[in-house]
This record gives C-alpha cells, structure tokens and sequence, in this order.
C-alpha cells in the first residue's frame, strides 16, 4: 500500500509497490517457479521482509507471532494497563480509528498474506504454505519498490511454512474473535486447513540451494513448528487432538526450547512453550505451574550468563553467540526475562530485560546503539534497498526504530570481511549499507524488539509493584451451548475500606457478557468491565461481594487470568 507520509515522516512517503503497475510485474498475479505449479496467487500485502523485496512465510509468521503476543500479554501481565497502550488510536499504522487495537491491525497485514500464500483446494499439496515469494533475480541497491522491475515467482511449499501459517492464524483466530468474528473465522479455517496438510506432507523441506533472489530459509528439523501450530490451536479451540499432540511433542517436556542463544525463525518451540505457559486455557494447574516454572528456570539461566558478560549481555560471550542476526535473539532472551516477570512479579527479571536492552542501544564494546533514530551514535546505513540514502542522498535513511542485525563473528558478507577480519566478536559490526551480513533489517528482528519495547513502556519508572489489596474469586456454574454463567466474588484484603469499585478481565476470545446481576457491565472486544451498583458499593476490610452474569461464547471457556480492581491487580 501507499505509505502515508502524514504518519512517520514526508521523506518516507512512497506509491504501493508490487501492485502490478509497470514497470512491477506484481503481486496480485503471482506464477510459481518453472514446474512448481500450475496456478497463479494473489499474495498482495504483507511486510517487506529484510533489506530486499522478499516476503518469506518463516520470517513472517515469528514477527506476526510476536506483535500477536505484545497484545496477548496485555491480558495477563499485572503492569501491563489492560492494553491502553496498544489501543485503537495509540500506533502510528494506517489502520486506525476502526475498534480494532492497532497492534491487531498491523499484525492482520502480515496474517493476511500469510493466508493467501496456502496451496488452492484441488491442487497437489492442498492447504500447505508456498515457503516464500520474490524477485526471480537479485536486484541492487537502491531499488524502491515501485520501480522493482522483476517478475515474481511463488516458491514451493514446505511444512515449516505451513505450520507457521498454521500457528499464527490460530493465535490470530482467538484474538480477533471479539473485533471481527468473520475473519476470526477464516484464520482458524487456515490454520486448520494447514494443520491437517503439514501432518499429512511432514517432512517437505525448503530448498537449500533455492537462494537466487532471494535468502533460502531452509530448515530440516520441524517438530519445534508441529508443537508451537499445535499450543496454538490447542489454545484457540480446546480441542483434544491438539493436545495431545503438543503433549507427546518433546518439546513439550526439554528444556532445550529455551536456548542460551535465544529461539528465532528456525526455533519457534519457545513460542509454543511462553503461550502455554501465560494463556488461559484447559491445562491442568499442575501442568501449567510445571510449565511456569520452566520460564522461571530459563530466566534464572540467562540472568547468571548475564551477570559474567562485561556489558550485561544476557548472551554467551563466545564467537558461536555473535551470529547473523543475532540481536533478534538477544532480544528474545529478554522476552523470556520479560515474562518471567510478568508471571512472577520478581523484580530480578525485569531488571535483567531492562539491563539487556541497554546493550542493544548503546552499552556495548562499540559504544554502538543498533536501534536508528535512538542514541548519540545510532545506525544509520543499515543494508536496504528502500531506505539506501548512503547510496542515493535523495533517499531517507531507515526510521526512527529499526534495528539492525547486529555483531557477527563470522563475517558472511564480503564488505565486512575485508574490513573486520579478526575481529573480536563484539566488535564485528559496520555501519555500512553493504554489510548486509553485521547491518541489515529484518521483520522478525523488529517484532523482537517491538515486544521488548511494548514490555518496557508498561514498566513506567520500574518501581515495586503496589500491595494487592484484593482476591477475586471466578467460578463457572453452568454451560450449554454457545454460552454459560459465572459468578466472581470481590474480597477486599485490604485494611481499609474499599469504596466503589471497577473490575476488569480479558476473556481468551469471542465470550461476550449478554446479561449482570448485582454488577453493571460493559465489554469492549475481550475486556469486561464489571461496577458496583448503588447498594454494594462498599467493601468492608475482609468482606466480599458478588456479583454474575451470563455470557456467549463459541470456543473454550478458560477462567481469566488477570483480575484488576480500580487499576491494582488482584491474586
């Protein structure tokens, strides 16, 4: 789409690119590869995935994952507002204005395309996911999207495609169930759809060697991707089959799914395990206290590497750690700290993903913040083909908020090889547009660092968190179907009197109050909020009051997970 330059900046105003207005051969028309196929997809929208003009379903489904999840969290996390900071209106995107939280609708750009790269019904391999669609040759900098003159070709499907379309259309399904119910609906048909295809095609493999116009994504090891579709849709639906396969996943049980280098594109299993862990659902309380008690662990492990890095870098300081990308993985590691936090309330992890985030701005041996626009010596020429003002002055640099890869010990690109050999890892980075290999951009390192962001801004000055003052009982007393009725009971814990009072909580879904007693009641999207009425407005220090309601819903019912009176979090 056409890139408003009311929003971010005139300089970065721009016409849609790969719409098919010449000299684009376009993306709503898309053949596949010589002998790949024998029809034609529209795969418009989506993100640009990294300093080319590609759109790669592996990259794609992480980043949407993770915009998903910095709302999700909004839903459990105590220090996280109810999600006013992630509210219709606050995001600078151009869906704004429309009742959906902004973060869902920038996410839905992305989720979009990811659905329209599956197989047709009728075709071999039917509802599987094309791996990736590019430039059917490598164009060079500094090219603008619109001006892109290459034909594009769809790539053949691979199971690790599918099942990042499967989990992040799942995830998308229950969060925008309350905002729109008919595309809710169609993401959980995709995500079914291709569920069942990547189950029946299980070890479909991207091409290695398919790197000509575009980077390969190849990955041989899948069951990370089966148990992180099936969390997703285990979550979304309920449904028994679901569980037990991520329960018979290994996955489900290692510890490994937290790494000391951190989950990315190619290990997705943390993001299966961090869902579980936080999202209401069916799962015994043992289960999920075992699985709570997984990211506590993690989080412990990174806090000690941590400790004996020079620069507080949750992260082994060895050459194996300073890899192509490599903040993207740092910053997951402070995802993992970050919910800790948010499941336990310990201040040590907190503090230890606000600790790591000042390695990435500027605490490091290069005195280098990797985030543009922030800091006194930020990157500037990260490697793009859109923002390449280090090759055109006419053009911009990147925003304000792209992060670069990255060190990189290795030295993968040939401008950074001959000006960095022997580097000491650290050191191994260059501000420089050719460096694709140490300063390149990427989708799914920005989602890294929007989450970690999203995270920090809801700290506020970091300080202890307030008493808890209250305890909320929630029960339900009776289902039928399409809906069930539930009661809460409010008991002030406090010492003092509570004095008119406000509940709020996020259903998992689609559930919609139709019906208070002894509460008035209103929803908006997930969030109920429940106030006294006159007559029991007052809450004696060790008294209760109770209050119920009826409900629709149409997919699992989980008890809440975050009760919040008057803005303080109730356990």
């Amino acid at each position: 789409m056409a890139i408003d330059g009311g929003l971010i900046g005139e300089q970065y105003a721009r016409p849609a690119g790969h719409l098919g207005v010449a000299p684009n051969k376009g993306d709503t028309d898309v053949p596949c590869q010589p002998g790949v196929c024998d029809y034609r997809l529209d795969v418009r929208g989506g993100w640009y995935d990294a300093g080319d003009h590609g759109k790669y379903v592996v990259n794609g489904g992480i980043a949407t994952a993770q915009l998903l999840s910095s709302f999700e969290r909004t839903k459990t996390a105590p220090t996280a507002g109810g999600g006013a900071g992630l509210a219709d209106g606050t995001l600078r995107v151009p869906e704004r204005g429309n009742g959906v939280p902004d973060v869902l609708g920038e996410a839905r750009w992305e989720l979009d395309f990811l659905i329209r790269m599956q197989v047709p019904a009728g075709k071999p391999r039917a509802g599987m996911a094309h791996h990736k669609m590019h430039d059917a040759n490598w164009t060079g900098i500094p090219m603008a999207p619109e001006d892109d003159p290459q034909p594009r070709e769809l790539h053949p499907p691979s199971t690790a495609a599918t099942l990042n379309l499967a989990a992040t259309a799942a995830q998308g399904a229950r969060l925008f169930a309350p905002y729109d119910a008919a595309f809710a609906a169609k993401a959980l048909t995709a995500a079914k759809t291709a569920y069942a295809a990547a189950k029946a095609n299980p070890a479909v493999y991207a091409n290695p060697q398919d790197g000509n116009g575009g980077g390969t994504y190849s990955d041989n090891d899948v069951t990370d991707e089966f148990y992180w579709a099936a969390a997703e849709l285990y979550l979304t639906t309920g449904e028994a089959p679901y569980l037990t396969d991520l329960t018979a996943s290994p996955h489900h049980t290692s510890a490994d799914v937290f790494g000391s280098t951190g989950f990315g594109w190619g290990s997705t299993a943390a993001l299966g395990r961090l869902d579980l862990a936080t999202v209401p659902s069916g799962l015994p309380a043992a289960e999920r206290d075992r699985l709570r008690a997984s990211v506590l662990s993690a989080a412990d492990a990174y806090l000690t590497t941590q400790a004996g890095q020079a620069y507080g870098l949750p992260m082994p300081g060895h050459r194996g750690a300073y890899f192509w990308g490599a903040n993207s993985n740092i910053l997951n590691n402070m995802v993992v700290l970050a919910t800790a936090f948010d499941i336990s309330g310990t201040a040590k992890y907190r503090d230890g993903a606000i600790q790591g985030v000042d390695y990435i701005l500027g605490r490091n041996a290069l005195n280098q913040s990797y985030v543009t626009g922030w800091g006194e010596k930020a990157s500037q020429n990260q490697h793009s083909r859109i923002f390449a003002n280090q090759a055109d002055a006419s053009l911009p640099h990147p925003p304000a908020g792209s992060i670069a890869g990255g060190a990189n010990a290795s030295l993968d690109d040939p401008f950074a090889k001959q000006l960095l050999d022997g580097c000491q890892p650290m050191f191994c980075y260059v501000d420089h547009i050719e460096s694709y290999a140490t300063n390149e951009v990427a989708i799914n390192w920005n989602s890294a660092l929007a989450w970690v962001a999203s995270f920090l801004a809801d700290q506020g000055a970091a300080g202890p968190a307030p008493a808890t003052r209250c305890q909320v009982s929630y029960v339900v007393h009776g289902t039928w179907t399409g809906g069930f009725t539930a009661q809460a009971t409010i008991t002030n814990t406090g010492t003092s009197a509570i004095d008119g009072w406000s509940l709020r909580w996020a259903f998992l879904g689609g559930q919609k109050v139709t019906q208070s007693w002894l509460a008035d009641t209103t929803q908006s999207g997930a969030t109920v909020t429940a106030r006294n009425q006159s007559h029991n407005r007052r809450i004696e220090p060790g008294a209760s009051k109770t209050f119920g309601f009826n409900a629709s819903t149409s997919g699992p019912n989980p008890s809440p997970g975050l009760f919040a009176l008057n803005g303080a979090t109730c356990s």
